[in-house]
């Protein structure tokens, strides 16, 4: 338990932003999952169509710091290189 008023405004605030980056982890973790269960299904348009879903969530997700901009290009660059192996 927080001591003073100070830490216990600092925990309400990292609370609200655990639950959101949470929910934005989620959603791009999801939307991955989504490309590489296609990818796995061989339907290619529909993998298309999921890769550009999944790459918004992704950026999204970098541009609020919830993962770091280099994580995010990697997960982009095998989703891409993944569809690319296709046939």
């Amino acid at each position: 338990m927080p001591n003073t008023k100070s830490a216990a405004k600092a925990m309400r605030q990292s609370l609200r932003r655990r639950a959101r980056n949470t929910q934005t982890k989620d959603k791009f973790k999801s939307a991955v999952k989504q490309v590489k269960k296609l990818v796995a299904a061989n339907q290619k348009t529909e993998a298309a169509e999921a890769i550009k879903q999944a790459y918004a969530m992704l950026d999204k997700a970098a541009k609020k710091n919830v993962i770091k901009k280099n994580t995010a290009s990697r997960k982009k660059s095998r989703l891409a290189k993944a569809l690319g192996k296709m046939k």
